[in-house]
Parts: C-alpha cells; structure tokens; sequence
C-alpha cells in the first residue's frame, strides 16, 4: 500500500496541499466517549480484530506571503513512533513532503495544534553522529516551532492521564525553536493561530484569511466528521468536554456561514470538506473535491 499525498485546495490566494504520515489505530470506543457503540457504529469505519478504528494523519502545507508552513508533524519516525501507525514502507509524512518537491529544510514554520504524540512526531528525528551514537534532534532544522504556551507547558508537567501521549522525545530537541503564543497570533497576515479549548486547555486551530475567503484546520477538535455535525458527541480523549462542546458548537456554525473550507486531522485522507445546514437545520459535513493530487 502506498498512502495518497498532495491533495491540493485554494483558500483565496493561499495554496493549501495536504500532505499524509499515513493512518493509525485508535480504540473504537474511547474516540466516540460516551456515545453508546449503537449508535457510533453506524457511522465508524470497520473495527479490526483489536476493536480500533483507522484514523487519518492529515498534515497541511501552506505557502503564504513567501513562507513554507507545515501544520502538524503526524506520528514521526523514532523508534516505537510507528508502532500502533501504518508502515513507514507505506510512505511519512517525509516521503509525502519529498513528492512534492519540499525537503524538511524548505519549511519555515511548523504549527502544533497541540502536543499529542500522532501529532507532533516528525518535529523530531533520530540522527547518528561520528561516534556512532543515536540523538534526538529537529525534523525541520531551519524552521521556527509554533505553539500555545499552556499547551507546552502541560505537555512538559504531564500528569497521570497525559503522560502516556506527552513525550519528551518529541519536545526536548525543539525547546530553543519555539515560538511559544498566548492568545491569538499572525504567522502571515493569511494565517492566524486561534485557541480552540476543550481537547486539550492550549489546543489551537489555524485561520486561513485571504480575500472573501477563510477556512480553517480543526487540529483534534473531532476524531470524526460526526463529531462535528453532533457536537455533544465528544471524544474521552477531550480533558474539558464541557468547553470542547461549546468551541465545536461556536466554530462550526461560523464556518457554515461562511461557507468555510475545513480540515481535520484525523478524517479519511485527505479529511477536507465544508460545514452546511440540511433544510432540517441540522448540521451536515460535504466532502470537498481536491484541485489535484492525491497520487
């Protein structure tokens, strides 16, 4: 199998691509919560013989006002990174960047939306020195760390339910790259890193601006596109359910104003559509059709 790569979408004068560090596997039960499985089966992928579903890594590459920005890193590449991930055989992150024509050294800024270990991966990679000894080191050696402070700093104090996805493999070698934000903040004047609570109290989004136009990348504001037509179904991976309910509610009625394009993480490659409303009023997600790519 040979993950697809290079979706290309246009946010008015914004090339966006989605690039792909593969699939993995999370359990079926903890990415829909308390919604009974009756009811999350109707709409989940198969389970395999572990009762996990496949979830995306979608990663975005943006150029704007002459800066390369990559927006979440995928699992990574480390020893034990791809342990519960598709093969790095199948293609990374790195080889779905290479098909396109960028090589880590090309990216400028690399945006977290938040700390989790499938997302942040590739920030960091294994490097073998003249002695022969493994060390951690950056991923994107010329680029700047984009990251909510809160974010980096509960991801550096982990406690008893987070320090299993906090992992300093992926933070240690990055901590003298950081660009490290409160509040809202312009990377370009196209894109603006917004705080979106309720996965975790630092998750971020991206707000693409340019002309009429907007969209945004969700980050982890939704495992599946049902949890963004049904916001109060919310994943057990969310430390502030009650306030990611809210920022899902908020966000996703805006971008259906709008007419917003939107991206996730986690959807099925290439995990971009756009948010409308049934002539019911209800809340319903449409795939939105790539330019081009996806090879």
């Amino acid at each position: 199998m040979t993950i697809p790569s290079g979706a290309k979408f246009k946010v008015g004068a914004v090339d966006l691509t989605v690039v792909n560090d593969g699939m993995f596997w999370q359990d079926a039960g903890a990415v829909f919560g308390l919604v009974p499985r009756l009811m999350w089966e109707r709409v989940a992928p198969p389970m395999d013989e572990r009762y996990r579903i496949p979830l995306g890594l979608n990663c975005l590459l943006l150029r704007s006002r002459g800066k390369t920005v990559l927006i979440e890193t995928g699992v990574g590449g480390k020893p034990g990174d791809r342990d519960v991930a598709t093969s790095a055989d199948d293609g990374t992150l790195l080889t779905s960047l290479a098909a396109i024509g960028v090589a880590p050294a090309d990216i400028d800024v690399v945006v977290n939306t938040h700390l989790h270990f499938d997302h942040c991966g590739w920030n960091t990679s294994v490097e073998v020195d003249g002695d022969g000894a493994e060390h951690f080191v950056p991923t994107f050696p010329n680029a700047t760390y984009v990251i909510n402070r809160t974010e980096w700093d509960e991801a550096n104090h982990p406690n008893e339910r987070t320090r299993a996805t906090y992992l300093s493999r992926n933070l240690d070698p990055i901590a003298d790259r950081l660009e490290l934000i409160d509040g809202e903040h312009a990377i370009t004047d196209e894109l603006i890193f917004v705080p979106a609570p309720g996965h975790t109290a630092g998750h971020s989004t991206v707000v693409i601006r340019s002309g009429q136009e907007w969209g945004v990348y969700l980050g982890d504001m939704a495992q599946h596109q049902v949890q963004l037509e049904r916001p109060p179904w919310i994943s057990s991976f969310d430390t502030l359910p009650l306030v990611s309910l809210e920022t899902k509610r908020k966000l996703m009625d805006e971008c259906i104003e709008a007419g917003a394009l939107v991206a996730y993480t986690h959807g099925a490659y290439p995990g971009v559509g756009r948010m409308t409303r049934t002539p019911e009023g209800f809340r319903k997600w449409v795939d939105e059709q790539p330019l081009g790519g996806t090879s």
